[in-house]
């Protein structure tokens, strides 16, 4: 049984959560949607579900379905995981959700904490940093699905939920697990169904894992996981794993690369690239056609597949994404992407290829849907926030290791150091 259920509302937001726990020593397993079956043994369990732009109502429902197999199967915590850029939009779907699974579970109360220091993702006052930027002033506030123009993440969580929104301050969590616990109690007593807490550190992620040792639900991205494995091992009920948590089958067959995200760090991998290894970038504006784009992919791909990675991306500057939506519309242009890049990497592994990095999260959703991926065994880490997995996949070819990376994440040469690692 799964000490910790988790529900994340995109596949590489999951991977993300289950590196994070991985490292902290718990094997961690990583389910494909809703589980509609026994699940997996593992010490965590993510289910996946490609939820963060999907209909509210859809999204509501498939997390409170998430919530009950993973209830079902035993977990004592659940975890929804939203992206470190605290993606959404006024509608939601981080509020709904959360407001879900708190009235599911009973808890009355959440704390709600996106920070991911390593990858400079900090919250101070209650506004979320990239880097040294504010968010709305990151990049994300040209996002094409959910672009960030407020940084306030009091607002920004108080405009989705039908509940109020506090904040446990940065002078608080210097001082600890027992006062951030103690500051999270007032809140709630005082009637907030939400605490925003900020945090700056690794340390005060650590703190914060802590002081939410008894909460039901917890919400964030990964960063705030990292405290609590140590719950758990301190109750004596998992194990001291080491490295074996992260172990996976050996790395075998051809190397790619597809890329669908749009974030600036991204880009910078594909430029980076450019000088390394075979790059094809497509033009999707003047080929507006999935098969076609595919067709194309995949020819330029003959003769090229081998160990050294082959890169085939349909990501653009905001530009040329602002240009195709409005020839297409926002949910028609998206869908095109996906499309495309999910036939590339469908015609990818039937030619030889089991190595595969996929960047962005509405890709990735797509492509591991369209493999027919059930589940991923977490391995270990290629750059904060992104490890390999393994999934088995039919037919006689064996098993993928696949590496799911969100947009904004990994070190500029990642699409080259993913095949070192």
């Amino acid at each position: 049984m799964p000490l910790l259920g988790c529900i994340a509302d995109d596949f590489t937001g999951a991977t993300d959560l289950a590196n994070t726990l991985v490292k902290g020593g718990m094997t961690a397993v990583q389910v494909i949607g809703v589980p509609d079956s026994a699940l997996p043994e593992a010490d965590a369990v993510i289910v996946a579900l490609k939820s963060r732009t999907a209909p509210v109502r859809e999204a509501v429902a498939e997390s409170l379905a998430a919530c009950e197999a993973l209830l079902s199967a035993g977990a004592r915590q659940v975890f929804f995981k939203y992206c470190s850029t605290f993606d959404s939009t006024d509608a939601g779907n981080i509020g709904p959700v959360a407001d879900a699974l708190v009235r599911r579970l009973g808890c009355g109360f959440a704390l709600a904490n996106p920070a991911f220091p390593t990858n400079g993702r900090t919250v101070y006052q209650g506004h979320l940093f990239v880097g040294q930027a504010l968010l709305n002033e990151s990049g994300m506030e040209n996002h094409p699905l959910t672009p960030m123009r407020d940084a306030n993440l009091v607002r920004v969580l108080g405009r989705q939920t039908d509940g109020a929104v506090g904040l446990v301050p940065f002078a608080t969590v210097e001082q600890g697990a027992t006062a951030i616990r103690r500051a999270m109690t007032v809140l709630k007593e005082s009637g907030r169904r939400y605490a925003i807490v900020d945090a700056v550190t690794d340390a005060h992620l650590l703190a914060i894992g802590e002081a939410a040792a008894e909460h039901a639900l917890i919400t964030g991205g990964s960063g705030v996981a990292m405290g609590l494995p140590a719950n758990f091992r301190a109750k004596g009920l998992l194990p001291e794993r080491g490295e074996a948590a992260a172990a996976l089958p050996p790395m075998q067959g051809h190397a790619a690369v597809v890329a669908g995200s749009c974030s600036r760090a991204t880009l910078g991998q594909i430029g980076y690239a450019r000088d390394h290894a075979p790059v094809l970038e497509l033009d999707v504006l003047a080929q507006p056609e999935a098969a076609a784009l595919a067709a194309q992919a995949l020819e330029w791909a003959e003769g090229k597949l081998g160990a050294q990675p082959v890169v085939i991306a349909a990501s653009a500057p905001p530009e040329k994404v602002a240009a195709l939506q409005a020839k297409l519309g926002r949910d028609a242009a998206g869908a095109l992407v996906e499309q495309a890049l999910s036939t590339v990497a469908a015609g990818l592994v039937e030619r030889g290829v089991r190595r595969l990095v996929v960047a962005g999260g509405e890709t990735s959703g797509a492509v591991v849907s369209r493999l027919g991926v059930a589940s991923l065994r977490i391995g270990p880490e290629i750059d904060p926030g992104v490890p390999w997995t393994y999934a088995e996949i039919a037919g006689p070819s064996g098993g993928l290791h696949l590496a799911l990376k969100s947009g904004n994440f990994g070190a500029r040469d990642f699409f080259l150091k993913a095949f070192d690692a």
